[in-house]
């Protein structure tokens, strides 16, 4: 027999459906993704930590789970993190038959198996109309029967970073190609110190299989006195308040001439680092269909984001300038210094499953070190 449950807006709006997965009731930020696949990635993408993750595509789990197995280097080959992230997952329709020749489990035996609430049955494209129309907003799903949710806590870098420095041994480059067929941009000998505040095991394998050797550090590890060719902030959860210490050590390494990157998070705390201020998006950023003009061409790329802060315009440096634009409303997607190597986007570069497409960032990276 189905158990029915209840998601439940701080607006008080109430979207009725049923219970998969554990069956605790879970509160936290409601957000959602417009990726017709790739609901693996997406769970265990540390970004969405501490959230309620709605997904717009209709039928989820039809290809069940891939193998969690972690490959050389202790990197997953088919996730993007150790563990699954969100607290709760809203969907329209849940397939029970699941077929894929990589497939280990069902979507609901591990979202059983990680203490994921799940609820589906409901109306995700209304319940996405509401969250694109008023912006963040917190919600809670209640199982039938469940105790009240503990109240949602705001997740940091600091919940989902590597304890303490990691290697991660070069990869031969050799002839390396994106995933859409393109030459990748490669290295030899060089060391890139990735700055965790979140990161995803794609990054880490998109950089190694590019050449470089990778030292993973925690967000608030003090990097300036480790010997490296470039830096690269990555993705997380939180907001720049939560990261002083990353902000400061960001700060000395931009005295530099190394190259910086940054992405998600990453770019907030350079820009911030630079001396930006940042603002909140009346409409944050989410989903995997958001376009974004690179400035300086007509080249415009469909991007997947999670973030709802931007940089205000204003408060740019002269010795930097914009380098992306969110062609949903006019705000910065991205910045760049004008002479030296540093920059930063609010979107996700892909180097595994997903778009293929915007790896342009990640290869202008390498090709600087």
């Amino acid at each position: 027999m189905k158990l029915k449950a209840t998601l439940r807006l701080e607006n008080g709006q109430e979207f009725l459906g049923y219970s998969f997965g554990d069956t605790q009731a879970v509160s936290g930020e409601v957000v959602f993704n417009t990726s017709m696949v790739g609901y693996p990635e997406q769970l265990t993408d540390a970004t969405y930590s501490g959230q309620i993750l709605c997904l717009t595509y209709p039928l989820i789990g039809n290809y069940g789970v891939p193998s969690e197995e972690l490959q050389a280097e202790s990197l997953s080959r088919n996730l993007e993190s150790e563990r699954i992230h969100p607290k709760g997952l809203v969907i329209f329709d849940y397939c029970e038959d699941y077929s894929n020749w990589e497939a280990e489990k069902s979507l609901e035996q591990w979202m059983k198996e990680q203490g994921l609430t799940g609820i589906y049955g409901i109306d995700t494209r209304e319940l996405t109309k509401v969250l694109r129309d008023k912006g963040s907003m917190k919600g809670s799903i209640f199982p039938e029967g469940a105790a009240d949710p503990v109240p949602s806590v705001k997740a940091t870098p600091a919940d989902v970073c590597c304890k303490e420095p990691l290697v991660y041994k070069a990869q031969p480059a050799g002839n390396v190609e994106n995933a859409n067929g393109s030459k990748a941009a490669v290295t030899e000998g060089k060391r890139v110190v990735l700055v965790d505040c979140g990161a995803k095991h794609s990054i880490i394998r998109g950089l190694i299989a590019r050449g470089a050797e990778v030292v993973r550090v925690p967000y608030d590890y003090d990097f300036t006195s480790l010997d490296y060719d470039g830096i690269y902030v990555s993705n997380g959860p939180g907001c720049p308040c939560d990261c002083e210490k990353t902000v400061e050590h960001l700060k000395k390494a931009l005295e530099g001439n190394k190259p910086v990157f940054g992405l998600g998070l990453g770019y907030h705390l350079i820009a911030k680092a630079a001396g930006c201020e940042m603002q909140k998006l009346q409409h944050p950023h989410r989903g995997a269909n958001q376009p974004v003009r690179k400035e300086g061409s007509n080249r415009t790329y469909i991007t997947a984001q999670n973030v709802c802060r931007t940089v205000k315009p204003a408060s740019i440096p002269a010795d930097w300038e914009v380098s992306f634009t969110n062609l949903n409303d006019g705000t910065i997607d991205g910045i760049r210094h004008r002479t030296k190597p540093f920059a930063g986007a609010n979107f996700n570069p892909e180097v595994c499953t997903g778009l293929t497409e915007n790896i342009t960032p990640i290869d202008e990276f390498i090709s600087r070190l």
